[in-house]
């Protein structure tokens, strides 16, 4: 179930809505491809957004205003006008993983649709050294301005891997030499004391269903947080946080140590 096939969006994160667009404009320090204003998008705002892309030599498009809705996949609040940004360390996972550069140490979304959580994991991971973000283009929250906004900016420089299903990126993993560890609040083995060898992946499944089966059925090995006060679990992003820190810290202190069993074998 390899993902072979590219996608436009595997190169930029469609920011839509004007007060956005403006923003993204105003920041020089992101590189923008294009933008796309609606024949019929009229006021001070449109003629400001066309001003400002004027001032930085980024080509802008007249389209329908159907066209600008299926381009920013949002019917209600693109407000006839959107702007590509260039994501510039996102790629493929194909391309990553065959790459000389391949990452060490990748997280995997798997039916994450909240966009608060999906932004404050790219921020979070972006900020302890992630190396690789897997976001399938299906079933986990669109790379939005709703994620940008949670991600505070660090979405557009978030090392994002695309590929279609998580589904496709487990197998993908897995062949690539990458186990697929998961965290459960039952796992008998906790996330602060079992070695886990690099290259490796982590699932991080949805705020309601967890990881979906198909999914599932591919973990190597399962992690507990340790929980105190009779707290059971936590939100998604906040334990992609302890997870994402805990690998941080393992790096500083040299702890990656290899799992028994020889390089990317489960200690279980």
């Amino acid at each position: 179930m390899a993902d072979g096939v590219s996608s436009p969006k595997d190169r930029f994160i469609t920011v839509y809505g004007r007060k956005p667009v403006l923003e993204v404009l105003d920041d020089t320090g992101l590189a923008v491809d294009k933008v796309v204003i609606a024949d019929t998008a009229r006021g001070d705002t449109a003629r400001e957004i066309r001003r400002a892309a004027g001032r930085r030599g980024i080509a802008v498009h007249t389209a329908s205003a159907h066209r600008v809705k299926v381009l920013a996949g949002n019917g209600k609040q693109d407000q006839g006008v959107l702007a590509d940004v260039v994501a510039p360390r996102m790629r493929p996972l194909a391309a990553a993983l065959t790459g000389e550069d391949a990452p060490r140490r990748v997280l995997l979304l798997d039916g994450i649709t909240t966009q608060a959580n999906v932004g404050m994991i790219l921020r979070t991971a972006t900020a302890a050294g992630i190396d690789g973000i897997v976001v399938p283009r299906k079933g986990v929250a669109s790379l939005d301005p709703l994620v940008v906004k949670a991600s505070a900016g660090g979405g557009f420089r978030a090392p994002v891997l695309r590929c279609a299903t998580a589904a496709a990126a487990a197998e993908e993993l897995l062949g690539a030499g990458y186990p697929l560890y998961a965290l459960h609040s039952a796992a008998d083995h906790s996330l602060f004391d079992t070695p886990v060898d690099a290259p490796a992946a982590f699932v991080l499944g949805s705020e309601s269903g967890g990881i979906g089966s198909d999914v599932h059925e591919l973990i190597s090995g399962w992690l507990s947080i340790p929980m105190a006060g009779g707290v059971e679990s936590l939100n998604v992003s906040a334990a992609a946080a302890v997870l994402c820190f805990e690998l941080a810290r393992r790096d500083h202190h040299g702890f990656a140590a290899a799992a028994p069993g020889g390089a990317g074998s489960p200690v279980w």
